[in-house]
């Protein structure tokens, strides 16, 4: 099965975008699809051996709507066109509404009987209704041939029903005219589209700004000469130079120099860290400092950048529960409206028996009417909120994960490497004979070749504290016991011994080696897994707004004890094996709550899958990041209460735009049924209906996560 997302082109509300999915669901091999409106995109899996892209674009085009290849070249003449259609159709308003205004200043006046000329309004009228208003007509007929309706339908009936009307008396010898309503709703129409294109493009932002993050050129050293080449023809193994200020071009690995990069993009940490020979560095980052060359080792679509981007759109597109509801009123919203405004009309002509009331209020009812902002309250929500989260260095997998993290009242954490440093320092050092400084040097030759993390601590810590290492000779590493070598003539052991210093910290948790110099204990080194400097403050964050907090380990209830009460940890489920914490997790879900698990290891995929919500840290492994809902790319514990409230807010943000969308349609439907709105006024209404839900979207970036 291959996956692919595909720009549409012709989509105008969310009836179109269902159009769209059922036309492509129904064709030969393929297996799943998700259009968006909002987006304007569609991520569609089909069988390779049964069907291909373009058969599935054929499928696109019969249902009246087009696959595009050049998506901003296409937006652009889109909106060029959009533009064009609205300057035409209010230069053929303007006498309109002039007319209105004379109307009530100067009724008298000879530039009002000429503009208020139901012939010259009948020309006007008829350029704009088939002039510019053309395309309605025609995405109505593509829609209802596709056997749906969209907001074309709706807009078409409701100007051409005007129009007819209007036409029928000029010739009939009527006196009431609607030409005005006809050119002004296709013209307010246009208008809401410019706005709503503007305040989508904003909504879409994050991800173009993610993308540009990538430099278009980059200088390959070939044959020891420097050239400029395009990004994408950089190959795995290209030698690829970086000076002080550039953009790292692709993924790749440092070959030479070092420098400070601001990783912030994949990360969310402003503080550039600091990366020399051997050390990765990722499409999209930012040379701070020296030049250093790497060896590309990803490209193109492989790079992280473009795995992140892919993530982020793929939750854009993907649908929370909430947006079933949603759904199911869109299939039967159109329908539902051209069965009221029927209703509506004969109503009148049977109370009153006068037809131009009857029209007047059947056309407001159908152009009052908009599907357009029920379809984008969610996903709009969804497209501001999951780049805001990307920019801050947290990877939303999908919609329905923030709707359950909205819910979060559990979070499962795992210990090492992900409260902790996952690395092991020296706590402690105590002296038991001779001189302090002596048994540093020592101890730093000895464990200089060391690969145990304890004994590498111990390295580390001595050789900071020493002006020199001797060298070391006779080395020789025991597993389970400890080092032996030989250093300025003496000989030292660091390992495991019975010792009362010793026991007295392993009783506090630590990992303690006794140090013997030609067989004497002369010093005793403690070890522990220290803590991240955020833990504490993100676990109080958590348990302040309500959050019950676990800590799930397999080490022993002396060190978990010890590092959960460093972190403010008060639950602690000590000694579990790798599949023993996804018993703890359906344990707690259970009891009813609703459980985060936050891992970085490859133990942790069982648990991070099994979650209402997996959270993998950036810096684990792969495995951990594909089974989480989430990834926190920083690896620091302060992105879950953010990544929660993110999803709180939102939630909250969809929530409001689904009530607004249905309280302006529960309201407006009835106005104009009633007369209360005439249908210059509801074509307004319309206008802006969607364009205010896409504002309070884009409201969420001021939000306080």
């Amino acid at each position: 099965m291959k996956e692919v997302d595909v720009k549409i082109g012709g989509m105008h509300c969310v009836m179109c975008a269902n159009a769209v999915c059922r036309a492509v669901k129904k064709t030969n091999g393929v297996s799943g699809a998700d259009v968006s409106y909002a987006s304007e995109s569609a991520h569609i899996v089909y069988d390779e051996n049964k069907t291909d892209i373009k058969n599935i674009a054929k499928a696109v085009k019969k249902a009246g709507y087009s696959v595009i290849e050049d998506e901003s070249k296409y937006k652009k003449r889109a909106f060029k066109i959009l533009m064009a259609n609205f300057v035409f159709s209010a230069v053929l308003t303007l006498p309109f509404l002039i007319s209105m205004i004379l109307m009530l200043a100067a009724p008298q006046s000879a530039a009002f009987m000429l503009l208020h000329d139901a012939r010259l309004q009948f020309v006007l009228a008829t350029l704009v209704e088939f002039g510019v208003g053309w395309r309605f007509f025609r995405g109505a007929f593509d829609s209802i041939r596709g056997k749906s309706a969209n907001m074309d339908v709706l807009v078409s009936l409701g100007t051409l029903s005007a129009y007819i009307y209007s036409t029928y008396n000029l010739f009939s010898g009527g006196k009431t005219f609607y030409f005005e309503a006809c050119a002004m709703v296709i013209t307010l129409v246009f208008l809401g589209k410019i706005f709503e294109a503007k305040a989508k493009s904003r909504a879409d932002s994050a991800v173009d700004s993610l993308l540009r993050l990538q430099p278009k050129r980059a200088t390959v050293i070939k044959d020891g000469v420097e050239v400029s080449v395009s990004t994408k023809d950089i190959r795995p193994g290209d030698t690829v130079l970086v000076r002080p200020g550039e953009g790292v071009a692709v993924d790749g690995v440092i070959a030479g120099g070092c420098s400070a990069i601001d990783e912030s993009m994949l990360t969310g940490e402003s503080i550039p860290v600091t990366k020399g020979e051997g050390d990765s560095v990722f499409a999209g980052t930012v040379n701070r400092q020296g030049a250093f060359t790497f060896r590309a080792t990803e490209t193109g679509s492989g790079t992280m950048l473009s795995s992140i981007v892919k993530m982020v759109r793929t939750a854009q597109q993907s649908k929370p529960p909430i947006q079933d509801l949603v759904d199911k009123v869109a299939n039967v919203f159109v329908p539902a409206i051209l069965g009221i405004a029927a209703v509506t009309f004969i109503a009148v002509m049977l109370t009153s028996h006068n037809m131009p009331t009857a029209v007047s209020r059947a056309v407001a009812v159908l152009v009052v009417a908009c599907p357009c902002s029920l379809g984008l309250a969610t996903p709009t929500a969804l497209m501001v909120g999951t780049g805001m989260a990307a920019s801050g260095g947290i990877l939303i997998k999908d919609a329905g994960a923030l709707q359950y993290a909205s819910k979060i009242n559990t979070v499962i954490l795992d210990k090492t490497g992900t409260v902790t440093k996952g690395e092991p320092q020296v706590t402690d050092f105590k002296v038991l004979s001779g001189d302090e400084s002596e048994l540093l040097r020592l101890a730093a030759a000895a464990e200089s070749l060391s690969e145990h993390p304890v004994g590498r601590a111990v390295y580390s810590f001595a050789a900071e504290k020493s002006a020199s290492v001797p060298p070391a000779e006779n080395f020789t590493a025991k597993t389970g016991s400890g080092v032996t070598a030989n250093a300025e003539g003496k000989s030292v052991y660091i390992g495991k011994l019975q010792n009362e210093t010793a026991s007295e910290f392993e009783r506090e948790g630590k990992t303690a080696v006794v140090m013997t110099v030609d067989g004497v204990p002369s010093a005793v080194f403690a070890a522990a897994d220290a803590i991240k400097e955020d833990s504490a403050e993100a676990v109080q964050k958590l348990v302040s707004s309500g959050v019950n907090v676990v800590m799930v380990t397999g080490d022993n209830e002396a060190t978990a004890r010890a590092v959960a009460e460093k972190a403010g940890i008060k639950e602690v489920v000590a000694g579990v094996l790798p599949g023993g914490k996804q018993e703890q997790i359906e344990r707690f879900k259970k009891s009813g709550g609703v459980v985060a698990m936050v891992g970085d290891g490859a133990n942790d995929a069982p648990a991070l899958a099994a979650a209402d919500i997996g959270m993998a840290l950036g810096t684990g492994t792969d495995v951990a990041a594909n089974a989480g809902s989430m990834v926190l790319m920083s690896g620091s514990l302060s992105d879950v209460p953010k990544a929660i409230n993110l999803s709180k807010a939102i939630m909250r943000k969809i929530k409001q735009n689904l009530f607004w969308a249905f309280i302006y349609n529960s309201l407006g439907v009835p106005l104009a049924a009633f007369g209360i709105l005439n249908p210059i006024i509801a074509g307004a209404c319309m206008a802006f209906s969607s364009v205010s839900v896409v504002s309070n979207s884009l409201l969420l970036k001021r939000a306080k996560i």
